[in-house]
């Protein structure tokens, strides 16, 4: 891997997070309830947007957050994603850029708005995502930059891409490319719905040795099995992966790779804030400590206090500095 002029490539949706303040009455008056996610078309996404206060508007996105933690970690980051020529596309671009990784996606050339989650925080610290998935849809095969994708000693992919027909061709080249030119490939499989969705085609990829690193969460690797327990799912998917690694929440995390299994627990903290964007950090905290050959104890331990500092505020952007913090507990 010493050859490779980037740690992680990521690949994946385009999001811009837009946060802003609003009250019970403006939850109630859009007719939202409240604490959910919903997705909704450019008109309404327009309209709402619209009527919202000023807020805070930063790049987002399952891989984009776990590209940025990435970088955050000291490792060299880059992001594959669509946006389009409009102002969100603008702050999609310069966040994430700011933030150390590598994006040089061309904005698409259409009347289709980027992507973004407009996020509703009422004083009850409850958030109502309404999410417009707009241009991120359309990212096309031939956006992938094969030299960026050789560049890289590890391509990271992200399942909730896998939906769109453009983006999911775009990710097979990527993967294509990635395995001639003897890099590691590693997939999330992001929800459970999109393996509800797309089951045969991701234990195709699986079975097909495609699949260097996968990542999943217990309900995850429950879902794509149809296994009766736990134990009984990771057995069933572990000889088919070099790596796999599944978190389990509060219970921590496992990883298997060469038929030896580590668990790890959760790091404590003292509070759960908000969850979101623990496994895109989680990811961020292991594939460093892969690109950096670390064992897969400290690997998952990464991963692990990664996500601990996210879940402990508001928002899929680390607030400490996480490389003090493993340097404090790892060394």
């Amino acid at each position: 891997m010493s050859d490779a002029r980037l740690d992680i490539l990521a690949i994946g949706n385009a999001i811009v997070d837009v946060l802003a303040a609003a009250d019970d009455a403006f939850i109630e008056q859009e007719g939202l309830d409240k604490g959910s996610m919903r997705l909704i078309d450019a008109e309404e996404a327009t309209r709402l947007y619209g009527r919202m206060a000023a807020g805070r508007e930063i790049s987002g996105g399952s891989a984009a957050n776990t590209a940025a933690g990435i970088a955050m970690l000291g490792a060299r980051a880059g992001f594959v994603g669509q946006v389009a020529t409009d102002q969100l596309g603008e702050v999609f671009s310069h966040d994430i850029q700011a933030m150390g990784v590598e994006f040089s996606t061309p904005p698409i050339d259409a009347d289709i708005p980027t992507a973004r989650c407009l996020i509703l925080v009422t004083p009850d610290a409850q958030r109502t995502m309404n999410t417009f998935l707009g241009a991120a849809q359309y990212l096309p095969a031939g956006a992938i930059d094969e030299r960026q994708v050789r560049d890289a000693a590890i391509l990271y992919l992200e399942g909730y891409l896998w939906d769109p027909e453009q983006p999911r061709a775009a990710m097979e080249r990527a993967i294509l490319i990635a395995r001639e030119a003897g890099r590691k490939v590693a997939f999330t499989l992001s929800d459970a719905f999109c393996i509800s969705r797309h089951r045969a085609d991701f234990q195709g990829l699986i079975d097909e040795g495609r699949i260097d690193i996968l990542f999943a969460n217990e309900a995850e690797i429950l879902s794509l099995t149809g296994a009766g327990s736990f134990d009984q799912a990771v057995a069933e998917v572990a000889p088919k992966v070099p790596t796999l690694v599944v978190t389990r929440s509060g219970l921590g995390a496992i990883g298997v790779e060469g038929g030896t299994r580590v668990d790890v627990p959760a790091e404590p903290i003292e509070e759960i804030v908000d969850t979101t964007g623990a496994g895109d950090l989680f990811a961020a905290g292991f594939l460093v400590g892969h690109a950096r050959g670390r064992s897969l104890k400290d690997r998952l331990r990464m991963g692990a206090i990664a996500a601990a500092e996210i879940i402990s505020h508001y928002g899929a952007r680390p607030e400490a500095d996480l490389r003090a913090l493993i340097r404090a507990r790892l060394g």
